[in-house]
């Protein structure tokens, strides 16, 4: 292959980036930075990628990559990439270094165009205007997505622009939706809805599944959360398992009977525990969720209830010991405090009073086994009055979840206490008691 040459870079360029760097990192000193900038090179555009270090009063700049707007291919030289440090540059020429790497030759390589391709900000857009196939591409409106990816799709999709237009930059880029826009009946419709789309940053298979079905974006994003936690929570498994394939219509059940994955959950189990035939719709989808939901867990309770005396006895003493193993992860200041529980009534008696399943569902069972740890979240005014009950992760010290009355997500300020105060704490103690 013919070695690859490039001009140096122009002195206007150099002076722009410059000045662009001593705006924006006017106190940086020693940290590589990359900017970027357009020319033309075998008669298409391509952009030229300037890595930049200074040092006090000492600065220098070099390129260090070249990407083609139609090729497969690009060249680099003098910087690797490393996974823990990122893109890294050598500068022994340039006397920042008193040693050459290894990779240090300042040879041009041949690379795949998805490689050494930090994002730069270009400082001659202007550049642009030389090529008038792009000019109705907004190229100058998209921010921070990258150039070239973004003219290689606006060759495909001239659509592009409308969107672009219609303010939902958010979007441009999605190939479904702009293959949707091919459709002048979607496009009338998009326009017709932006405003709602852009106040609510809908999923794109939300949006197009919203053209097609005339629902509602809310309804149709909500069952989407939901077919998304059940393919993810470890806790919900069970559903994950017993509804392959129909999970779609399992989201839009829960959706319409306004309650929660977690409550079927907890419903599913208990139906099955009692032995119930759940490939019966009357059974697998109730009309009224609620009212059996209750009616099945109070039965499974009593069930439960009829298990052998010595073997809870013993249960309830493991429990305990569990429960006085992590006494340190409790913790309390002026304005709540955090207290584990301390035996399987104590469960029952918050979901009781919280209306959820948190005694109920083999919780139990997980906090005895050291799965996970179950913490009662109180005001310090009253810690006797239940507030937020939280499942704390032994093996991945994190919270798995967390619900107020009814299943409710706490107010900011209990969830900034959990998230920022409580659980740096406790996985501070966790760390200590492992030791």
């Amino acid at each position: 292959m013919k070695e690859f040459t490039l001009k140096p870079i122009p002195k206007y360029i150099i002076n722009r980036i410059r000045k662009l760097d001593l705006k924006t990192y006017p106190e940086q000193v020693g940290i590589t930075r990359f900017y970027a900038y357009l020319t033309t090179k075998n008669k298409q555009l391509c952009k030229v990628t300037v890595a930049l270090k200074n040092r006090k009063s000492r600065w220098a700049v070099k390129q260090v990559a070249v990407h083609f707007i139609h090729e497969d291919y690009g060249y680099s030289r003098d910087i690797e990439y490393f996974w823990l440090g990122g893109y890294v540059v050598g500068w022994y020429d340039e006397k920042f270094t008193t040693y050459r790497k290894t990779w240090e030759d300042g040879k041009w390589y041949c690379i795949y165009d998805k490689y050494f391709d930090p994002w730069a900000c270009i400082v001659n857009m202007e550049y642009m205007k030389r090529y008038p196939e792009y000019k109705y591409s907004q190229y100058e409106n998209i921010g921070y997505y990258n150039l070239f990816k973004y003219l290689r799709l606006y060759e495909q999709f001239p659509q592009m622009e409308y969107v672009i237009k219609m303010g939902l930059k958010r979007y441009a880029m999605s190939k479904m939706i702009l293959r949707a826009c091919k459709d002048k009946r979607f496009c009338k419709w998009l326009y017709k809805n932006k405003d709602n789309i852009m106040q609510n940053y809908y999923d794109v298979s939300v949006v197009l599944k919203a053209f097609k079905t005339g629902k509602p974006f809310d309804d149709l994003q909500k069952e989407k959360e939901i077919i998304k936690k059940y393919s993810r929570d470890d806790n919900l498994k069970a559903i994950r398992q017993n509804f392959r394939g129909e999970l779609p219509r399992l989201a839009e059940y829960i959706n319409k009977q306004n309650t929660y994955p977690a409550s079927y959950s907890d419903y599913f189990i208990a139906c099955e525990y009692l032995k119930l035939d759940m490939t019966l719709p009357k059974n697998r989808y109730p009309k009224d969720f609620q009212k059996w939901h209750d009616i099945r867990i109070d039965e499974y309770d009593t069930a439960k209830l009829k298990a052998d005396k010595k073997q809870r006895k013993d249960f309830y003493k493991k429990f305990l010991n569990v429960a006085k193993k992590y006494l340190s992860l409790q913790k309390e200041n002026k304005n709540y405090c955090v207290i584990i529980a301390k035996s399987p009534a104590e469960l029952v008696k918050e979901g009781k009073i919280l209306h959820h399943c948190i005694g109920k569902m083999g919780y139990d069972q997980k906090f005895a086994r050291e799965e996970s740890l179950i913490f009662f979240i109180r005001l310090a005014a009253t810690p006797d009055v239940p507030l937020v009950t939280v499942e704390y992760s032994l093996s991945k010290h994190k919270i798995l979840q967390y619900h107020g009355d009814y299943n409710t997500t706490p107010d900011k300020k209990v969830l900034h206490y959990i998230n920022c105060v409580w659980l740096p704490y406790a996985n501070r103690k966790l760390k200590l008691l492992a030791a």
